[in-house]
C-alpha cells in the first residue's frame, strides 16, 4: 500500500497527479519555469517535432533531460498503424524509454482517435513490449477493447485536443471510472481552467495531462501553479467524500434541541 500522497503510474511511483506536455510556450526558459512550477513528474515530448539527434532538438532534449523527470514521448500527428508503430518504435530508441503515448488521428477537424486503428495499434505495441497511453475518445466499448489488448492506462479526453472545453461528457467519464475500477485513467485534452482538473479528480481520475492551457496562458508560470493546486485539491475532495447533491435544502445547523427565547408580555 502507498502512502496516501502517492500514487503508481506503471512501473513509476508519482506524488503529482499532474502529467504537462512541453509544446507551445514562447520561449524553452518559459517552457522549464512552467514545467518547475506545476511539479509535474511527467513531461510529454512529440518525436516529430523534437527529434533529440537532429539540429535544435538536441538542445531542447538537454533542457528536458536537465529536469530529470519521467518523458512519455508521443506519436502526435501519426494517421495510420503503421506510421504510429514506426514512431514509437523511434521514440523507444532515442528517449530511452517503453512508455508511448499512442494518437492515432482519425479525423482533422476535432483531432479525434481513430478507435480501429488505434486498438490495432496498441495490440501490435504491447507485444513489442511497450506500455501504451492511449489517448482515445470517453466510449465505454472502445475502452474495454484498449483494456483486452493489455492496456493498464486509459487516457479518454475530456474535449477535443486545444478547444478547452473541458470535461464535454462528465456522465461518460464517470461511467468509465466505475465500470473500469483497476485501470489508470487519465484525461487527456480538452482542459481549459484549473477547475476542469480539479472536476476530473473529483470524479476519481487518477491524473490529467494538458498543456495548451499553462503554455498559452498569459503567465504560464501562474496558471502552471494554479493547476497543480487544483489537481490536489480536487483529488483531496474525492477521497474525502464529496456531498451529494439534493432537490431539497436542509439546514446546516440542527434546530432540535437548540434554546430559544420567549418575551414575556
Amino acid at each position: 500500500m502507498l502512502p496516501a500522497h502517492q500514487w503508481q503510474l506503471a512501473d513509476k511511483v508519482l506524488t503529482s497527479r499532474l502529467l504537462i506536455g512541453s509544446a507551445l510556450y514562447s520561449s524553452p526558459q518559459l517552457m522549464l519555469e512552467s514545467i518547475k512550477a506545476s511539479q509535474a513528474e511527467v513531461v510529454t515530448v512529440s518525436l516529430r517535432r523534437q527529434n533529440p539527434q537532429q539540429q535544435g532538438g538536441q538542445d531542447f532534449w538537454h533542457l528536458l533531460a536537465s529536469l530529470q523527470l519521467n518523458i512519455l514521448p508521443n506519436t502526435a500527428g501519426c494517421h495510420s498503424v503503421k506510421e504510429a508503430v514506426t514512431t514509437a518504435q523511434m521514440a523507444r530508441e532515442l528517449f530511452n524509454t517503453h512508455w508511448i503515448k499512442l494518437e492515432v488521428i482519425g479525423d482533422e477537424y476535432n483531432l479525434q482517435p481513430d478507435p480501429f486503428a488505434l486498438v490495432e495499434a496498441t495490440r501490435e505495441l504491447i507485444q513489442q513490449g511497450f506500455e501504451v497511453f492511449p489517448y482515445c475518445t470517453d466510449d465505454l466499448v472502445l475502452c474495454e477493447k484498449l483494456v483486452e489488448a493489455g492496456c493498464r492506462i486509459l487516457m479518454p479526453w475530456g474535449a477535443p485536443i486545444g478547444t478547452g472545453r473541458g470535461l464535454m461528457n462528465p456522465y461518460a467519464l464517470k461511467v468509465l471510472r466505475e465500470r473500469l475500477p483497476q485501470i489508470t485513467l487519465i484525461v487527456d485534452a480538452g482542459i481549459g481552467a484549473p477547475s476542469h482538473a480539479a472536476q476530473a479528480m473529483e470524479l476519481g481520475y487518477d491524473a490529467v495531462l494538458l498543456n495548451t492551457a499553462i503554455a498559452s496562458a498569459s503567465d504560464p508560470v501562474v496558471m502552471a501553479t494554479a493547476f497543480k493546486h487544483a489537481l490536489l485539491a480536487g483529488r483531496n475532495g474525492y477521497e474525502a467524500g464529496l456531498m451529494h447533491a439534493r432537490d431539497l435544502a436542509q439546514p446546516s445547523t440542527p434546530v432540535i434541541g437548540t434554546p430559544f427565547w420567549h418575551q414575556e408580555t
